[in-house]
Protein backbone atom coordinates (compact mmCIF):
# COMPACT_ATOMS: atom_id res chain seq x y z
CA UNK A 1 0.00 0.00 0.00
CA UNK A 2 1.55 3.29 -1.07
CA UNK A 3 1.37 6.61 0.78
CA UNK A 4 -1.52 7.89 -1.34
CA UNK A 5 -3.56 4.78 -0.60
CA UNK A 6 -2.79 5.21 3.10
CA UNK A 7 -4.12 8.77 2.85
CA UNK A 8 -7.27 7.51 1.15
CA UNK A 9 -7.82 4.97 3.92
CA UNK A 10 -7.35 7.61 6.60
CA UNK A 11 -9.92 9.88 4.94
CA UNK A 12 -12.46 7.10 4.42
CA UNK A 13 -11.85 5.84 7.96
CA UNK A 14 -12.59 9.28 9.40
CA UNK A 15 -15.68 9.98 7.30
CA UNK A 16 -17.07 6.51 6.47
CA UNK A 17 -18.14 7.58 2.95
CA UNK A 18 -16.25 9.86 0.54
CA UNK A 19 -16.83 10.64 -3.14
CA UNK A 20 -14.25 9.56 -5.69
CA UNK A 21 -14.10 13.14 -6.98
CA UNK A 22 -13.23 14.49 -3.53
CA UNK A 23 -10.54 11.85 -3.01
CA UNK A 24 -8.98 12.86 -6.33
CA UNK A 25 -9.01 16.52 -5.26
CA UNK A 26 -7.53 15.87 -1.82
CA UNK A 27 -4.78 13.56 -3.06
CA UNK A 28 -3.99 15.71 -6.11
CA UNK A 29 -4.29 12.97 -8.72
CA UNK A 30 -6.68 12.13 -11.54
CA UNK A 31 -9.98 10.30 -11.21
CA UNK A 32 -8.45 7.40 -13.14
CA UNK A 33 -5.62 7.11 -10.62
CA UNK A 34 -7.97 7.24 -7.65
CA UNK A 35 -10.22 4.60 -9.20
CA UNK A 36 -7.17 2.37 -9.67
CA UNK A 37 -6.22 2.88 -6.01
CA UNK A 38 -9.77 2.11 -4.90
CA UNK A 39 -9.81 -1.05 -7.01
CA UNK A 40 -6.70 -2.29 -5.23
CA UNK A 41 -8.07 -1.37 -1.80
CA UNK A 42 -11.40 -3.03 -2.55
CA UNK A 43 -9.63 -6.17 -3.81
CA UNK A 44 -7.85 -6.41 -0.45
CA UNK A 45 -11.13 -5.84 1.45
CA UNK A 46 -10.16 -2.47 2.95
CA UNK A 47 -13.22 -0.70 1.56
CA UNK A 48 -15.92 -0.99 -1.08
CA UNK A 49 -17.03 1.23 -3.94
CA UNK A 50 -20.60 2.22 -4.60
CA UNK A 51 -22.03 4.75 -7.09
CA UNK A 52 -19.02 7.06 -7.18
CA UNK A 53 -18.17 6.76 -3.49
CA UNK A 54 -15.61 4.90 -1.39
CA UNK A 55 -17.25 3.35 1.67
CA UNK A 56 -15.94 1.43 4.63
CA UNK A 57 -16.71 -2.25 4.47
CA UNK A 58 -19.31 -3.53 6.88
CA UNK A 59 -16.92 -3.79 9.77
CA UNK A 60 -16.47 -5.47 13.08
CA UNK A 61 -14.49 -3.99 15.97
CA UNK A 62 -11.14 -5.13 14.59
CA UNK A 63 -11.81 -3.52 11.21
CA UNK A 64 -12.65 -0.25 12.93
CA UNK A 65 -9.54 -0.33 15.13
CA UNK A 66 -7.34 -0.93 12.10
CA UNK A 67 -8.25 2.54 10.87
CA UNK A 68 -7.11 4.22 14.09
CA UNK A 69 -3.47 5.35 13.73
CA UNK A 70 -3.54 3.52 10.39
CA UNK A 71 -0.10 4.55 9.08
CA UNK A 72 1.59 3.90 12.43
CA UNK A 73 0.17 0.39 12.64
CA UNK A 74 1.18 -0.42 9.10
CA UNK A 75 4.71 0.76 9.87
CA UNK A 76 4.92 -1.40 13.00
CA UNK A 77 3.68 -4.44 11.10
CA UNK A 78 6.15 -3.91 8.24
CA UNK A 79 9.07 -3.93 10.68
CA UNK A 80 7.69 -6.97 12.51
CA UNK A 81 7.31 -8.85 9.23
CA UNK A 82 11.00 -8.25 8.50
CA UNK A 83 11.87 -10.17 11.67
CA UNK A 84 10.20 -13.39 10.49
CA UNK A 85 12.62 -15.73 8.75
CA UNK A 86 11.85 -18.39 6.18
CA UNK A 87 10.96 -21.69 7.83
CA UNK A 88 9.79 -20.12 11.10
CA UNK A 89 6.64 -20.90 13.02
CA UNK A 90 5.27 -17.78 14.68
CA UNK A 91 2.30 -17.02 16.90
CA UNK A 92 0.18 -13.96 16.09
CA UNK A 93 -2.27 -12.89 18.78
CA UNK A 94 -5.44 -10.96 18.01
CA UNK A 95 -5.78 -7.19 17.55
CA UNK A 96 -5.61 -4.63 14.79
CA UNK A 97 -1.82 -4.24 14.48
CA UNK A 98 -1.41 -8.01 14.45
CA UNK A 99 -3.98 -8.15 11.65
CA UNK A 100 -1.75 -5.85 9.60
CA UNK A 101 1.16 -8.22 10.26
CA UNK A 102 -0.89 -11.22 9.17
CA UNK A 103 -1.72 -9.50 5.88
CA UNK A 104 1.97 -8.87 5.21
CA UNK A 105 2.99 -12.46 5.98
CA UNK A 106 0.14 -14.14 4.10
CA UNK A 107 2.08 -14.52 0.85
CA UNK A 108 5.10 -16.26 2.42
CA UNK A 109 4.72 -19.96 1.71
CA UNK A 110 7.69 -21.01 3.84
CA UNK A 111 6.30 -19.93 7.22
CA UNK A 112 3.64 -21.24 9.58
CA UNK A 113 1.37 -18.89 11.49
CA UNK A 114 -0.41 -19.96 14.65
CA UNK A 115 -3.22 -17.79 15.94
CA UNK A 116 -6.16 -17.70 18.33
CA UNK A 117 -7.89 -15.09 16.18
CA UNK A 118 -10.71 -16.17 13.87
CA UNK A 119 -10.45 -12.74 12.23
CA UNK A 120 -6.76 -13.24 11.40
CA UNK A 121 -7.44 -16.79 10.22
CA UNK A 122 -9.94 -15.39 7.70
CA UNK A 123 -7.36 -12.87 6.47
CA UNK A 124 -4.98 -15.78 5.82
CA UNK A 125 -7.42 -18.14 4.11
CA UNK A 126 -6.22 -17.25 0.60
CA UNK A 127 -2.57 -16.81 1.58
CA UNK A 128 0.40 -19.04 0.85
CA UNK A 129 1.55 -19.54 4.45
CA UNK A 130 0.48 -22.49 6.56
CA UNK A 131 -2.10 -21.58 9.21
CA UNK A 132 -2.81 -23.28 12.53
CA UNK A 133 -5.87 -22.01 14.42
CA UNK A 134 -5.92 -22.89 18.11
CA UNK A 135 -9.42 -23.76 19.23
CA UNK A 136 -11.50 -22.80 22.22
CA UNK A 137 -14.50 -20.70 23.10
CA UNK A 138 -15.11 -17.97 20.53
CA UNK A 139 -15.26 -14.54 22.12
CA UNK A 140 -17.58 -12.94 19.62
CA UNK A 141 -16.66 -9.32 20.21
CA UNK A 142 -12.95 -9.81 19.51
CA UNK A 143 -13.27 -12.98 17.38
CA UNK A 144 -10.61 -14.56 19.59
CA UNK A 145 -10.47 -18.04 21.07
CA UNK A 146 -10.31 -18.04 24.85
CA UNK A 147 -10.82 -20.34 27.81
CA UNK A 148 -9.50 -23.72 29.00
CA UNK A 149 -9.53 -25.42 25.59
CA UNK A 150 -7.34 -22.66 24.17
CA UNK A 151 -4.94 -22.99 27.11
CA UNK A 152 -4.76 -26.75 26.49
CA UNK A 153 -4.07 -26.20 22.78
CA UNK A 154 -1.21 -23.84 23.61
CA UNK A 155 0.41 -26.56 25.69
CA UNK A 156 0.61 -28.80 22.61
CA UNK A 157 2.41 -26.41 20.25
CA UNK A 158 5.67 -24.49 19.97
CA UNK A 159 6.73 -21.40 18.05
CA UNK A 160 9.85 -19.28 17.80
CA UNK A 161 8.27 -15.81 18.01
CA UNK A 162 5.04 -14.50 19.52
CA UNK A 163 3.58 -11.17 18.41
CA UNK A 164 1.37 -9.73 21.12
CA UNK A 165 -1.02 -6.78 21.21
CA UNK A 166 -1.56 -4.72 24.35
CA UNK A 167 -3.96 -2.01 25.45
CA UNK A 168 -1.77 -0.01 27.83
CA UNK A 169 1.58 0.47 29.53
CA UNK A 170 3.02 2.54 32.38
CA UNK A 171 6.27 2.13 34.25
CA UNK A 172 4.33 1.23 37.38
CA UNK A 173 1.86 -1.30 35.96
CA UNK A 174 3.77 -2.78 33.05
CA UNK A 175 1.65 -3.96 30.12
CA UNK A 176 -2.10 -4.22 30.67
CA UNK A 177 -5.19 -5.32 28.76
CA UNK A 178 -8.90 -4.50 28.79
CA UNK A 179 -10.23 -8.05 28.61
CA UNK A 180 -9.70 -10.68 31.29
CA UNK A 181 -10.15 -13.72 29.04
CA UNK A 182 -7.83 -12.44 26.35
CA UNK A 183 -5.27 -11.46 29.01
CA UNK A 184 -5.36 -15.02 30.33
CA UNK A 185 -4.42 -16.41 26.90
CA UNK A 186 -1.69 -13.81 26.37
CA UNK A 187 -0.17 -14.70 29.72
CA UNK A 188 -0.12 -18.38 28.71
CA UNK A 189 1.61 -17.46 25.45
CA UNK A 190 4.24 -15.39 27.26
CA UNK A 191 5.09 -18.36 29.48
CA UNK A 192 5.96 -20.51 26.46
CA UNK A 193 9.41 -18.93 26.39
CA UNK A 194 9.45 -17.87 22.74
CA UNK A 195 10.80 -14.50 21.64
CA UNK A 196 7.93 -12.34 22.84
CA UNK A 197 7.38 -9.17 20.82
CA UNK A 198 4.86 -6.47 21.71
CA UNK A 199 3.56 -4.34 18.87
CA UNK A 200 1.67 -1.22 19.86
CA UNK A 201 1.35 2.35 18.67
CA UNK A 202 2.54 5.11 20.99
CA UNK A 203 -1.02 6.17 21.86
CA UNK A 204 -1.34 3.11 24.13
CA UNK A 205 1.46 4.27 26.45
CA UNK A 206 0.30 6.02 29.59
CA UNK A 207 -2.97 4.07 29.64
CA UNK A 208 -3.84 1.65 32.45
CA UNK A 209 -6.26 -1.25 32.08
CA UNK A 210 -7.40 -3.82 34.66
CA UNK A 211 -5.56 -6.96 33.60
CA UNK A 212 -1.76 -7.41 33.76
CA UNK A 213 -0.08 -8.91 30.70
CA UNK A 214 2.84 -10.92 31.96
CA UNK A 215 5.85 -9.36 33.58
CA UNK A 216 8.43 -7.17 31.91
CA UNK A 217 11.06 -9.92 32.06
CA UNK A 218 8.94 -12.03 29.68
CA UNK A 219 8.99 -9.37 26.93
CA UNK A 220 12.00 -9.31 24.61
CA UNK A 221 11.13 -6.44 22.27
CA UNK A 222 8.66 -3.62 21.87
CA UNK A 223 7.94 -2.24 18.41
CA UNK A 224 6.29 1.17 18.50
CA UNK A 225 6.29 4.33 16.41
CA UNK A 226 8.64 7.29 16.52
CA UNK A 227 6.24 9.28 18.71
CA UNK A 228 6.88 7.02 21.71
CA UNK A 229 7.61 9.36 24.64
CA UNK A 230 11.07 9.23 26.18
CA UNK A 231 9.75 8.45 29.65
CA UNK A 232 8.16 5.22 28.43
CA UNK A 233 11.13 4.28 26.28
CA UNK A 234 13.36 4.67 29.35
CA UNK A 235 11.04 2.52 31.45
CA UNK A 236 11.20 -0.23 28.84
CA UNK A 237 14.97 -0.03 28.47
CA UNK A 238 15.42 -0.07 32.24
CA UNK A 239 13.40 -3.29 32.30
CA UNK A 240 15.80 -4.87 29.81
CA UNK A 241 13.39 -4.67 26.86
CA UNK A 242 14.71 -3.79 23.41
CA UNK A 243 12.82 -0.85 21.89
CA UNK A 244 12.36 -0.30 18.17
CA UNK A 245 10.75 2.94 17.01
CA UNK A 246 9.61 2.89 13.40
CA UNK A 247 8.96 5.69 10.96
CA UNK A 248 5.71 5.81 9.00
CA UNK A 249 5.83 3.68 5.88
CA UNK A 250 5.52 5.68 2.65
Amino acid sequence: MNSRQQRIMQIVGDRQKVSVAELAHVTGVSLVTVRHDLSQLEKNAWLRREHGFAILTDSDDTDARMLNHFAHKQSLAAYAASLVQDGETVFIESGSTNAFLARLLASRASITIMTVSAYIARLLRDGQCDVVVLGGTLQKGTESMVGPLTRMALEQVNFSKAFIGVDGFTGQTGFTGRDMMRADIINRVLKKGAENIVMTDSAKFGQIHPHPLGINAQINRVISDSQLAGVYEKALLDAGIEVIKTDIVT
